[in-house]
């Protein structure tokens, strides 16, 4: 099957499980380089490549969440039959949260986990102006205060023009971003935080138990916002233990690879 310009290479339908990986705002599917020798053996890690950067940067870039969304519904669904769990920090919390709240509306089909990690639960209100229409400058300044850029890409004009549109598009998918109340899912469920992250204190990433009738579980690491890059912390083995457990859940809930619905639905 075409892997489509979403994937790198065709998701592994022979492995027992699959992680879609979703990156945050700016971020392109780079950011999981690595990953896959971090999780458990049976575990395929597949980070998607989101339109208007990295190879697809000639691509027009959405600006709204709910048309990409969409689309990334469209590229996923075909291998969403078989056991797949969604991973998403930040901007991507919000596409693999509402991903999943699509592909069980429009195909029948659940992840058997959602990890969402640096992102307050969905329903609850963003707090802070938008940012995404600042004048240069000031969008400079709130880049450098969310510590995930580079101080020396910063300072270079040349490489913050061809990166500061990316993040603009990104930020202004995630500000316009609005939750409309629907069906609770399925699945567990367990958020990440930053316990120095000023813009995620932890009763808010705790809501996320409002949105899945089942388990929710929260786990806090010593960093900032962008704790998924930090050296030496416990985040990595946070998240092989969950993925061991969605692993152990496909294995009892006796879904082989490669089994699942997709191809009754995909015409949906």
């Amino acid at each position: 099957m075409d892997p489509t310009p979403w994937f790198e290479r065709a998701p592994d339908l022979a492995a027992p499980l699959r992680m879609f990986c979703f990156p945050y705002a700016g971020g392109d599917a780079h950011i999981f380089r690595g990953w896959q020798k971090r999780v458990p053996e049976g575990v395929n890690v597949c980070p998607i490549y989101l339109p208007g950067r990295g190879r697809r940067m000639a691509e027009p870039r959405h600006r709204r969440m709910e048309s990409l969304v969409r689309a990334v519904a469209e590229a996923v669904a075909p291998w969403a039959g078989a056991p797949f769990v969604l991973f998403g920090h930040s901007m991507g919390a919000i596409i693999s949260f509402e991903l999943a709240r699509l592909l069980d509306r429009r195909f029948g089909v659940s992840p058997v986990r959602l990890l969402v990690s640096g992102r307050i639960a969905p329903q609850e209100p963003d707090l802070d102006p938008p940012t995404y229409n600042l004048p240069q400058r000031e969008f400079l300044l709130e880049l450098k205060r969310l510590n995930g850029t580079d101080e020396e890409l910063l300072a270079n004009s040349e490489a913050m023009e061809l990166l500061t549109p990316i993040v603009r598009a990104d930020f202004e998918a995630v500000q316009t971003y609005s939750f409309v109340e629907g069906p609770r899912l399925r699945c567990p469920i367990t958020a990440y935080g930053g316990l120095a992250d000023i813009d995620t204190p932890r009763e808010r990433v705790e809501s996320w138990r409002a949105v899945t009738e089942s388990q929710t579980v929260v786990k806090m690491f010593p960093d900032g916002h962008f704790f998924i890059n930090a050296r030496g912390n416990s985040f990595f083995q946070a998240l092989a233990e969950d993925l061991q457990t969605a692993l152990q859940d496909v294995k009892a809930a006796g879904r082989p690879p490669g089994e699942g619905r997709e191809n009754r639905n995909q015409t949906a």
